[in-house]
């Protein structure tokens, strides 16, 4: 993984982990959702060396398998 593809995970990362602090009012399946896909943007990301397809399609499936998990908390 080169310099610039760390740089733009970093960030992405950073930007997902700061946009959840205003999380407070969401369920807890909203937030699931919210986890999921930006873990799934992060590992879509890098899987496709940084891709935007690959980053958005990550971010959807990811957002997909949080809202269903998050939907058995009760």
């Amino acid at each position: 993984m080169n310099t610039i593809q760390r740089v733009a995970i970093t960030s992405l990362l950073a930007a997902t982990l700061a946009g959840l602090g205003g999380c407070s009012g969401m369920t807890a399946r909203e937030k699931d959702t919210a986890i999921g896909a930006g873990a799934g943007a992060v590992v879509g990301g890098v899987l496709s060396g940084g891709s935007a397809i690959g980053t958005v399609g990550g971010a959807a499936v990811g957002g997909i398998i949080g809202n269903q998990v998050g939907k058995d908390k009760k």
